[in-house]
């Protein structure tokens, strides 16, 4: 399968995870992120936090990887491993709350991940 096209469907998925949190207030990534770089323009504090700004940038590093001639390995693994600090946690999070929107909103990023990292495997052995 074609990287470039599994980098793409990484981001994209990255960005249709699924929070929900008390008061009955729920989520799709896409709107917090939204809300970030907004925030992240007029009060920069007010987002400075590892599980805000790792994940952001594990994006950035995938848009970078994807318009490059020859998509970098490193740049590649780097982009997934940040985006996984918090898909990851949000998985583990739908799995001990027993809430499946949030654990199967996880399951693309996931698969797609690996499908990247094995296709990359392969093209090291080649």
């Amino acid at each position: 399968m074609n990287i470039r096209l599994l980098i793409l469907l990484v981001i994209l998925s990255s960005l249709f995870g699924y929070l929900e949190w008390g008061g009955g207030n729920h989520s799709f990534l896409f709107e917090i992120e939204y809300q970030i770089i907004v925030s992240l323009l007029s009060q920069p504090k007010s987002v400075a936090h590892p599980f805000v700004i790792i994940p952001l940038l594990g994006q950035l590093i995938l848009l970078v990887a994807l318009f490059q001639k020859k998509p970098s390995r490193i740049l590649i693994y780097l982009g997934i491993l940040s985006l996984t600090l918090l898909l990851g946690i949000m998985f583990a999070i739908g799995i001990m709350s027993e809430n499946f929107k949030i654990l199967i909103s996880t399951i693309p990023f996931i698969i797609t991940s690996i499908l990247s990292l094995r296709t990359i495997r392969k093209r090291k052995k080649s």
